[in-house]
C-alpha cells in the first residue's frame, strides 16, 4: 500500500516568543500535529485521485472539546481562549501543482521542496492574525507567526533527513534513469562496459565522466600502481556511488605468475623500432636501467632460450629474434616494433610452436597476489579476476579462501582464460567460477591468431550454457591508446562481441592510459548500442537452446520459472521484465535467456546490486523489500511512475525468489501485471 508523507513538529511557546522543543518527519501519518502550549492544532493534507492540488487546513475537533470544557470555567479567561481559538480557526493554506504523487490509499508523497512549501504556507497566519488593530490579536498573531517560523526550521532540517532515507530507500543508476527518461525503456543498453583505470582516468571527477559514459566496472589492474593508489581509487569508486546515485561495481585483476618485464624503469612506455637491438636480462641495477634494456622476472630466462626462438611481447604487440645468449643476458632484434608497456608477459616460440614447459611449472596465484587478494578482501572489491588459471583448482581454492575471509560478503570469482591448458579443461573451469573473462591477448600469443575468434565464441556459449557471465576483452579499441578514432575492424570486432551476447566488453589500455578514455568508453556504447538495436529490429536475437542447469528440486523450478519469463515477454512484446531477489540467482537465470526487453533487478543488498551491474541486460535496483509481492509491485510501480520512468499501461512480467517470514515455503510465479 502506497503511503502519504506528513510531516509533525512539535513546537511550544512562552509570553509571544515561540521555543522548538522536538521535531520529526514521519511517513502513513494522516495528520500532523502542531502543539501551542497546551492546545493542539492538527493539520492534515487531503488530496483527490489524481488532483493537481492539496489543502493544508486546521482541523477543529480537539478544539472543540478544549473549549467545552473552558466553557464550564467562570471568568474573562474562557472568553480570551474562545477568541484566539476563533482567530486560529481563520488560517488556511493551499498547496497547488504538487508533483512527484505515489498514488494510492488516497495520500500523495511530497518531494521536500513541497512539503517545506505546505509549510510555509502556515506564513499566512501572519497576515490573518497581526492585521487587527486589537492588542490581544496582534500580540496572539505574532506568536503564531513565530511558530510557524519555528516549524518551517525543524522542517527544512528534518525533511533533508526524510529524503535522505528515501533516497537509500530506492536506488537506481542515474545514468540508466536519465537514457529511460528520454529514450524509453528499449533504449537501454544490453551489454555492460569495464573500464580498466589507470593515470589517464584515476581522480574523482575522471571515474565520475567514465560512469557518465557508461562505466558498469572499473577493473584494476595490479600488475601496476601502489597499495596506496589503488585504495585511493576503490574508495573514489564507493564515493561515486554514495554520492551520485551510481552502482559502478570494482574489479580486481591479480599479476600472476607468469613471464613479464619489469617497470622499465619508472618510464610509462617505450617504443621498440624495428631492427634495433635489445637486451632482455634478469639482473638488477642500482641506478638507471641503461639504454634499451629490459629487466625479466624470471631467473631460468637466459638458460631456457635458444638462438633463433621468437620472443612475443604482450601477445604479440611487439616480437624480437634471439641472436645472442651473454651470461644473463639475452640479446635479441626487433622483428615487429611496437610499444612496450611495463609488466607486459612474454611467451616464447619456438620452430612454429609455444615453448610452454616451464610456464606450466610456475604456481596460478603468486605470493605478490596473494597479498594483491588479501588487500582487495579488506576494501570490499566486488570481482577477483585470476590471472592464467589452468586447473578449476585454483578457482575452488582461491573461493574457499575468499568465503572464509569474508564470510558475510560475495566476491565474485572469475577466471581469466589466456593460458593454452585452460583450453583443455574450459568447462571444468568455468563452472566452479563465477565467470570467465576472453583475455584474447595473451590468448592470441598461446594459440594461432585464426582460432581466437572461434575460440571466443565457444568460451561465450560455454558461460552462458553454465549460467556464468562472460567478459571480452584486450584490444578492442588498441588505435585509440593514440588516435581520436577507432578503425573500422575495431568496430566490426566490437559488434561480433555484442552479437555472440558477451555480458560485457572491456577496455584495457585505452582507458588506463590512452589520451581518449572517455571517446573510447563512447565509441564502446554506441557501437553496443546500435549492434543491439539491429538484432532486435531484424530478428537476429539468439534462440540458443539452454541446457538444464541443475536437478535440485528449487533451484529447477527457479529456472523454469525465468525460461517462461523470458518466452512470455518476447512473445507479448512486454515493456520490461521485473525481478525482485535476495541474491541475484533469478536475475542471473533471466539474463541467460537474452530476453528482448531489459531486466529490472531489484534487490535489498548493495552488494548484490554491484555486482548485478556486471550481467547481460540487469538494470538493477536496490529496494528495502514489503512483506509480499503484492506490496512490492503496488510500490515499485508507484516509485518508477513519479521519477517519469514508467506511466500507465506499459506491461510488465514480474518473478521474485523472496518469501514473507509469515511463509513456511516460497511460492513462485509468473505475473502480468498492466501499469496501472
Amino acid at each position: 500500500m502506497a503511503h502519504a508523507l506528513w510531516t509533525t513538529a512539535a513546537v511550544g511557546f512562552c509570553n509571544g516568543n515561540a521555543a522548538i522543543s522536538s521535531g520529526s518527519v514521519v511517513a502513513s501519518h494522516r495528520n500532523a500535529a502542531i502543539s501551542l502550549g497546551n492546545r493542539e492544532l492538527e493539520v492534515g493534507v487531503m488530496m483527490c485521485g489524481g488532483s493537481s492540488g492539496a489543502m493544508v487546513a486546521w482541523k477543529r475537533q480537539q478544539q472543540q472539546q478544549e473549549l467545552s470544557k473552558k466553557k464550564k470555567k467562570k471568568g474573562k479567561d474562557g472568553g480570551g481562549f474562545k477568541r484566539r481559538m476563533m482567530e486560529e480557526e481563520d488560517v488556511v493554506v493551499v498547496v497547488s501543482a504538487l508533483a512527484g504523487r505515489e498514488e494510492g490509499a488516497g495520500g500523495v508523497v511530497l518531494e521536500s521542496s513541497e512539503a517545506l512549501e505546505a509549510l510555509k504556507g502556515l506564513e499566512l497566519a501572519r497576515s490573518s492574525s497581526s492585521g487587527s488593530s486589537d492588542n490581544g490579536k496582534k500580540k496572539n498573531g505574532h506568536a503564531v507567526a513565530a511558530v510557524t517560523s519555528a516549524v518551517v526550521v525543524v522542517a527544512e532540517e528534518e525533511i533533508e533527513s526524510v529524503t535522505e532515507r528515501k533516497r537509500r530507500s530506492f536506488e537506481i543508476d542515474t545514468v540508466t534513469e536519465k537514457e529511460m527518461k528520454e529514450n524509453g525503456f528499449r533504449s537501454t543498453r544490453r551489454t555492460k562496459l569495464i573500464a580498466t583505470v589507470g593515470p589517464a582516468c584515476c581522480k574523482f571527477e575522471q571515474l565520475e565522466e567514465l560512469a557518465s559514459a557508461g562505466m558498469n566496472v572499473a577493473r584494476l589492474n595490479m600488475c601496476h600502481g601502489t597499495r596506496d593508489w589503488h585504495r585511493d581509487v576503490i574508495r573514489n569508486c564507493r564515493r561515486l556511488n554514495a554520492e551520485k546515485g551510481y552502482a559502478v561495481a570494482v574489479m580486481m585483476d591479480t599479476e600472476g605468475s607468469e613471464i613479464h618485464m619489469g617497470d622499465l624503469g619508472g618510464v610509462s612506455s617505450a617504443k621498440a623500432e624495428e631492427g634495433e637491438e635489445w637486451f632482455f636480462t634478469v639482473r638488477t641495477f642500482e641506478g638507471p636501467l641503461p639504454a634499451f634494456t629490459i629487466q625479466v622476472n624470471y631467473e631460468g630466462f637466459a638458460e631456457d632460450l635458444k638462438v633463433g626462438d621468437e620472443l612475443l611481447v604482450d601477445g604479440g604487440m611487439v616480437q624480437f629474434e634471439v641472436v645472442e645468449k651473454i651470461g644473463p643476458d639475452v640479446k635479441c632484434l626487433c622483428t615487429d616494433s611496437g610499444l612496450l608497456l611495463p609488466r607486459a608477459t612474454l611467451t616464447f616460440w619456438r620452430g612454429g610452436s609455444i615453448v610452454r614447459e616451464k610456464n606450466v611449472m610456475l604456481p596460478t596465484i603468486s605470493s605478490k597476489d596473494w597479498v594483491d587478494i588479501d588487500f582487495g578482501i579488506s576494501e570490499g572489491v566486488d570481482f577477483i579476476a585470476v590471472s592464467f588459471v589452468k586447473s578449476p583448482e585454483v578457482i575452488k581454492h582461491l573461493k574457499s579462501y575468499v568465503k572464509a575471509r569474508a564470510p558475510d560478503r560475495s566476491i565474485g570469482v572469475f577466471a581469466k582464460i589466456e593460458a593454452f591448458e585452460s583450453l583443455n579443461c574450459l568447462e571444468d573451469i568455468i563452472r566452479v567460477s563465477d565467470g570467465a573473462m576472453v583475455a584474447r591477448g595473451d590468448l592470441g600469443a598461446q594459440i594461432p591468431l585464426e582460432q581466437v575468434p572461434s575460440v571466443q565464441q565457444a568460451i561465450i556459449n560455454v558461460c552462458r550454457s553454465l549460467n556464468k557471465p562472460v567478459i571480452v576483452a584486450s584490444q578492442l579499441l588498441e588505435s585509440m591508446i593514440q588516435y581520436p578514432t577507432p578503425t573500422r575492424a575495431e568496430v566490426a570486432d566490437i559488434s561480433e562481441a555484442v552479437r555472440q551476447k558477451a555480458d560485457a566488453l572491456m577496455l584495457s589500455g585505452e582507458s588506463a592510459m590512452g589520451l581518449y578514455p572517455q571517446k573510447a568508453l563512447d565509441v564502446l556504447r554506441g557501437v553496443s548500442l546500435r549492434m543491439e538495436h539491429w538484432c532486435r529490429e531484424e530478428h537476429h536475437g539468439d534462440r540458443y537452446q539452454l541446457p538444464e542447469l541443475s536437478s535440485a528440486p528449487t533451484e529447477k523450478i527457479s529456472e523454469q520459472i525465468c525460461n517462461s519469463a523470458a518466452q512470455m515477454a518476447d512473445k507479448l512484446g512486454a515493456d520490461a521484465i521485473f525481478v525482485y531477489t535476495r541474491r541475484g540467482y533469478m536475475a542471473s537465470l533471466l539474463s541467460r535467456n537474452r530476453p528482448d526487453c531489459p531486466i529490472f533487478a531489484f534487490t535489498e543488498s548493495q552488494n548484490v546490486r554491484q555486482r548485478m551491474n556486471l550481467q547481460w541486460g540487469l538494470i538493477p535496483f536496490r529496494l528495502d523489500f514489503g512483506e509480499d509481492m503484492e506490496s512490492n509491485l503496488h510500490r515499485t510501480f508507484a516509485l518508477l511512475k513519479a521519477r517519469g520512468m514508467m506511466k500507465s499501461g506499459d506491461l510488465v512480467v514480474a518473478v521474485s525468489d523472496i518469501s514473507s517470514a509469515s511463509q513456511t515455503a516460497m511460492l513462485q510465479s509468473i505475473q502480468v501485471r498492466k501499469i496501472p
